[in-house]
């Protein structure tokens, strides 16, 4: 077979979408929500449908993984582990922007063999502030104020986040506005369903709700 440059520039596209996935972080006033599809497939075929994209750090702090199924496995767990060995040697949990720091120096170590995720991080900084930020393969941070998409439903989700999200939303008003951006985005994405998980962080609490979501 011959390889042609428009075959080889395509080759990376192919790895990111060959799961599929959607991921929204949203903040609140004094609270982030975070939320995922729970689709597995090897693109158009499914494999299950409990496959949540979303891991908890500490209370604080949760991580979601678009991308690779197996890279977003591998990397939750060096995540998981990183944090026990930042909390043994700080006596404390890791802020959501120090965080930050550590997953982008994880995956630009790999730069010139990538992990094929990108990561979306949301968290309450210590003072109450929520935390929103996602990155490239390789670890460039982009911030936000308002929310955070990922995914291959990504295209579909920014439209209606843009026209949904409001400032100082409550934790209630947060997770309804969430839930219908990722449902109504990931409606739209043949790689991503089959309802959602949701998390709404606040600092007493953690509220997790688990959608369903009509396949026909």
């Amino acid at each position: 077979m011959v390889v042609t440059p428009d075959h080889l520039t395509l080759q990376p596209r192919v790895i990111f979408e060959y799961n599929g996935s959607a991921i929204i972080a949203m903040a609140g006033k004094e609270c982030v929500a975070i939320a995922s599809d729970l689709r597995f497939g090897v693109q158009l075929q499914t494999l299950a449908t409990d496959h949540k994209k979303v891991y908890k750090i500490h209370d604080q702090l949760f991580l979601g993984l678009s991308g690779l199924a197996s890279d977003a496995e591998t990397l939750s767990q060096r995540f998981k582990f990183k944090h026990t060995l930042y909390k043994l040697r700080e006596e404390r949990d890791i802020k959501p922007s120090a965080f930050a720091q550590l997953v982008s120096a994880t995956l630009y170590e790999k730069r010139f063999g990538p992990y094929f995720c990108q990561p979306v991080i949301a968290g309450l900084e210590p003072d109450g502030t929520p935390y929103l930020c996602g990155m490239d393969s390789i670890g460039a941070i982009e911030t936000a104020k308002d929310f955070m998409i990922a995914g291959t439903a990504s295209d579909a989700l920014l439209g209606i986040c843009e026209s949904l999200w409001r400032p100082d939303m409550g934790p209630e008003e947060l997770f309804e506005v969430t839930a219908e951006a990722l449902l109504s985005g990931q409606g739209r994405d043949c790689l991503a369903g089959w309802g959602a998980v949701v998390y709404v962080i606040t600092k007493d609490q953690i509220i997790a709700r688990q959608l369903k979501e009509r396949t026909v």
